[in-house]
Formats: C-alpha cells, sequence, structure tokens
C-alpha cells in the first residue's frame, strides 16, 4: 500500500513489519481491508470471521495494543447489517474521526440476484458502534464493493452509477442525503484516492500561495475512472466546489449532467496501462508520445484558480472546452460526446520518457516531489525528482 509522505516540517519515520498472519490474529478470520493514517498514528484491520461477522480494529502504527485515542479495541458492524448476510468483499476508508466501511453481501445461500452494497460509518474516537448506515442494490456488473470517498470532515461522497452526496455531521442518524449528481451513461466507477496534505497544517505549504502548484482546500478534486468496452479509459477530473455550492432545493430532485458537470469537469480517454495520480488540485499522468509508440512522458495538469490565473510562464493554460466520446468504437468514433471546459495549466516533461510503460509499477505525487517505483527483471528503482525549483527553472532534476 502507497500512502502519503508527510510535509517536511513534521519529519517522522515510523517503522513497522508484520509478520504473514499477525496484522489480525483472530481464529477462523482473514483480512479484508486494511487502512493507515500516518498523520494519526492509525492503522485499521477490517476482518471477518468464519466466513460472516465483520470487526475493525483499532491500532497504533508506532506500537502494539489499542490505539491511545480510540474508543475501543475494535468496530462492530450493525446487528440488522450482519444477519443472514455473506460478505463477499470490503473496502476501508477514513478521514480524522471517521472510519467507513463499504462491502458487497450475499444471502446465506450466495444468490446473486440478492447482492447488495452495504456502507456503516463511525467516530473511531467516540463510540465501537454506529446507527449512520447506507444501502443499496447493486446496479453493475463490478464486484468490487460501492465506492466513495469523504469530502472533508461532514460529508462523503457516494459513487454507484451516479455520484451522491451525504451530510455525515450527525452520524447517530442515516446521513443525510444532500445532492444526487447525474452521470451521462452507465458506468462502473472508481474513484483514485483523494489525497491533500493541506490538512497536516503545513508552514512551508501556507507559505506557498504564489506557486504555482498551491493546494487550495475548496477547489480540490477527485478522479473516477470509468470503465470501457473498448481498450481505454476514461477518465474524470471532477472540481469539488461543485459539492459545496448547493441550493436548499438540491436534495428535491437527481441534478442532470448538462446542469452542474460543463463547466466543473474534464474528460481525458487513455490507453488501459496509463498511470495516474492526484494530490489537491493537481493531477500527475503518464502521457503516451504517439497511438503508435511504446514511450511515455510525465504530465503534470494544475486545476487550482491561482495556478490558472498566476501561471507565470509555467506550461500552457487550458480554457477552450474539449469533447471526449463515451462508448465509442475502436477509432473513437460515434459514441455519446461528451463536453467539458474546466480550466487548468498543462506541464509536459518532454525530456523525460519513460519507455515500456508496464515497467512503471506506481507513481505519486505531494506538494514537492514526484514519486517513481519501477522494476526491471528483479531490479526495484524507486526515483524521487524534485518539481518546485524545476518548474521555476525550466528543468526536471532527479535524485
Amino acid at each position: 500500500m502507497i500512502f502519503p509522505v508527510l510535509p517536511k516540517p513534521s519529519q517522522q519515520s515510523i517503522r513497522r513489519n508484520w509478520l504473514p498472519g499477525t496484522l489480525c490474529s483472530v481464529p477462523h478470520s482473514y483480512n479484508l481491508d486494511v487502512f493507515m493514517d500516518p498523520a494519526q498514528n492509525l492503522i485499521a484491520v477490517a476482518y471477518v470471521v468464519d466466513h460472516k461477522t465483520v470487526y475493525i480494529n483499532l491500532g497504533a502504527l508506532d506500537g502494539d495494543g489499542v490505539h491511545p485515542q480510540a474508543a475501543g479495541e475494535k468496530l462492530f458492524l450493525s446487528d440488522d447489517l450482519e444477519s443472514h448476510s455473506v460478505t463477499t468483499l470490503a473496502k476501508l476508508k477514513g478521514f480524522g474521526r471517521h472510519i467507513a466501511l463499504s462491502r458487497r453481501t450475499t444471502n446465506e445461500n450466495r444468490i446473486p440476484v440478492d447482492k447488495v452494497w452495504q456502507l456503516q460509518i463511525w467516530d473511531w474516537k467516540y463510540s465501537t458502534t454506529s446507527s449512520s448506515i447506507l444501502s443499496g442494490v447493486v446496479l453493475n456488473r463490478s464486484p468490487a464493493p460501492v465506492d466513495f470517498c469523504f469530502l472533508g470532515n461532514n460529508r462523503l461522497l457516494v459513487i454507484t452509477d451516479n455520484l451522491n452526496l451525504y451530510s455525515i455531521e450527525n452520524i447517530s442518524q442515516t446521513p443525510e442525503l444532500l445532492a444526487c449528481f447525474l452521470m451521462p451513461i452507465p458506468l462502473k466507477l472508481r474513484c483514485l484516492p483523494l489525497i491533500d496534505d493541506i490538512g497536516y497544517g503545513s508552514q512551508s505549504h501556507m507559505q506557498a500561495q504564489t506557486t504555482m502548484c498551491t493546494s487550495d482546500p475548496t477547489h480540490r478534486l477527485i478522479c473516477l475512472l470509468g470503465s470501457s468496452a473498448r481498450n481505454s479509459v476514461q477518465v474524470f477530473i471532477i472540481s469539488t466546489r461543485i459539492f459545496f455550492d448547493l441550493n436548499e432545493m438540491a436534495a428535491a430532485m437527481p441534478i442532470p449532467w448538462e446542469h452542474w458537470a460543463p463547466s466543473n469537469t474534464r474528460i481525458f480517454q487513455y490507453p488501459f496501462h496509463f498511470k495516474i495520480h492526484i494530490n489537491g488540485n493537481r493531477v500527475l499522468q503518464t502521457l503516451p508520445v504517439s497511438a503508435s509508440d511504446s514511450q511515455f512522458i510525465l504530465q503534470l495538469l494544475d486545476f487550482s484558480p491561482l495556478a490558472v490565473t498566476n501561471r507565470r510562464g509555467l506550461g500552457r493554460v487550458v480554457k477552450e472546452p474539449s469533447t471526449a466520446y463515451i462508448n465509442a468504437d475502436a477509432f473513437g468514433r460515434y459514441g455519446e460526446s461528451l463536453t467539458t471546459s474546466l480550466p487548468y495549466v498543462q506541464v509536459v516533461f518532454s525530456n523525460r520518457k519513460i519507455v515500456a510503460d508496464s515497467l512503471l509499477r506506481d507513481m505519486w505525487i505531494d506538494k514537492d516531489r514526484i514519486y517513481m517505483f519501477s522494476r526491471s527483471g528483479f531490479i526495484d528503482t524507486f526515483e524521487v525528482i524534485d518539481v518546485q525549483s524545476d518548474l521555476q527553472s525550466g528543468v526536471i532534476s532527479t535524485s
């Protein structure tokens, strides 16, 4: 698992090594998912006992035993969710005092028609139980549980065929639906992890307001990947401002794509083997040199309003609308056309060509650096690229 590096002012190192089977040693159990939060020294392990009962253990990353701020050793699912159901897959995420578990379930006879998704939210510092529960019928063929992401401490976005925004200010009750944002066509959507280092109170981060790659908490991004029948992936970059600028009638009826998406979204289409990572309001991705070339270059997109209005000669400002074709044929034609126009600054590192992109196992970005993990044969390579100074000089240096 790759998780964000803490900002420079809080240099801290935690090293743990869990031997196989020791992360959760409960008899007749197996792990479903693991969530780590280095900023809070938290590790949460979701596991199922006897293929039925699910628990979440809360521990400290830097030592054994219960997390000192946790309400208890483990979190318990609602009895209503546990009765007559079998957990098949689960996804565990957290933000601040909240932890949420999404899972796919079937009845005890594992009849596929009875598959549903269920999501429960806890205030792990206050209580080991929770009545904050969402559930629904599985509407697509994806085997994974429903995806979701936290938008700060009081809002949760649940991604099904559409985008459902909930208030979680009061988790003693069922989350309140604030709005439903309709997607243009049925898609199998997957949300990339939402990472933003501004939440850790980095002093140097707040002093960097004049640089291009500044994270504005009111203009962060979520990235949705939409599966396609063709050899490509649709990438939806959506500004989170749309989830906060709501009127009182937003929950009354679903909001059509045409009313919310064009000016708040950008859609890109890439081959299946591309790589992407988001942080705050920036997107790092690999870009094919040509349709028939196996070489790739790095591309950085900054969607913050400050970057667009004050780029100072860094990169190219893109404001003109672009059109993508969803469910197109093999040549990208005849699909449903979607035009979007969210402005951004594009920086292409054309002097850094990546040959055989499949060897790039993963990459990610924080405020100052790009991290690249590659494998060639039996040799693993970890490379760190300093972004801030090199954007100013136009030169990319590596260390």
